[in-house]
């Protein structure tokens, strides 16, 4: 006989098989970690090997439309594949081993992990403090519908300023009340709080309709039961809202990091990847490979801040039924 499991508030049913078998997906296939393992490297060998045949059998000059045929003119659809542009990745990988900038300094790549551990730094403070912020405000618009519609539009409508701009305002602020002497801000700190700017966002959509999720019968029961606000919170709705909640930490996550390097490159925050990507990036001319091992170790922040969420996910793996079957 073959048993169904329904998610808390969900109606999507995860099918196991007769004999208590392990979930199966859509199409019947069980899950399996070796499996996604082995296409995430399939996916970075197919990347590498796209990067190396467009420079192998690419123009060196690119592809340009328009212009009057000069240098420099028109618009250029795909890269230039000389070695100044577009650096082989054997080249980049051994750069990273180097010295970084010759004699006996030590690996770029110790200086990259070094930056990557200062921005990772930043970026998971700002990531705490986007997903407190986004999930009171998921609360508050969840539990009252006109803060809902007075709110929400606004939330929106802020992800709409250019984050460039809105760092050097940010770190202003910082600075003056610095000096003001209210109390201690420090240039790191505006960072974390630019990276949260970012990751609140996913996080207050994901906890609304996560709070919302619950059918109308589990709420009807707890209303019978005499359950109260704060415990049909506790036990029904967090519960339920736990499969639309996770997809927006990763996603919380990820912005936290770009808000971390794009906020170091905007306010010149030192000892940072963002630093270190403005200054790789003008010995280019010189040294074409170098600007690429930065942008790696940004890779790499990404990968660690999702394996992070991905160990709360474990965690929370009993509320996950809605989440098996994608």
């Amino acid at each position: 006989m073959t048993d169904q499991a329904l998610a808390p508030g969900s109606a999507t049913a995860v099918v196991t098989a007769p004999g208590g078998g392990m979930p199966r997906g859509r199409r019947g296939r069980p899950s399996s970690t070796a499996a996604r393992v082995g296409w995430g490297v399939a996916g970075v060998a197919a990347v590498v090997a796209l990067w190396e045949l467009y420079k192998l059998l690419g123009p060196a000059d690119g592809v340009t439309v328009g212009g009057d045929g000069s240098a420099g003119s028109g618009v250029i659809l795909l890269p230039r594949t000389h070695d100044r542009a577009m650096p082989h990745v054997g080249d980049m990988v051994a750069r990273l081993f180097a010295p970084t900038s010759g004699g006996s300094t030590p690996p770029l790549i110790v200086s990259v992990l070094e930056a990557a551990g200062t921005t990772l730094g930043l970026a998971a403070l700002g990531w705490l403090i986007g997903v407190a912020v986004g999930g009171i405000l998921g609360i508050a618009m969840q539990r009252w519908r006109l803060v809902e519609w007075g709110l929400l539009p606004w939330i929106v409508v802020s992800q709409i300023v250019p984050l460039i701009a809105f760092a050097p305002v940010v770190n202003a602020l910082g600075n003056q009340i610095d000096r003001a002497g209210v109390f201690p801000w420090p240039q790191w700190f505006s960072v974390a709080l630019i990276a949260s700017y970012l990751a609140f966002f996913p996080v207050a959509l994901g906890v609304l309709r996560g709070l919302g999720s619950p059918d109308a019968l589990h709420l009807d029961l707890f209303h019978a039961g005499a359950a109260g606000w704060w415990q049909t919170l506790v036990h029904l709705r967090l519960p339920a809202a736990v499969p639309h909640l996770l997809p927006a930490l990763r996603l919380a996550a990820a912005s936290a990091v770009v808000g971390a390097v794009v906020a170091e490159v905007s306010i010149g925050l030192r000892g940072g990847i963002g630093r270190m990507l403005i200054q790789l990036a003008g010995q280019a001319s010189s040294d074409p490979a170098a600007p690429w091992a930065p942008t790696f170790g940004t890779v790499a922040i990404g990968l660690v801040a999702a394996g992070g969420v991905a160990i709360i996910g474990v965690t929370l793996q009993r509320f996950r039924r809605g989440e098996e079957i994608r």
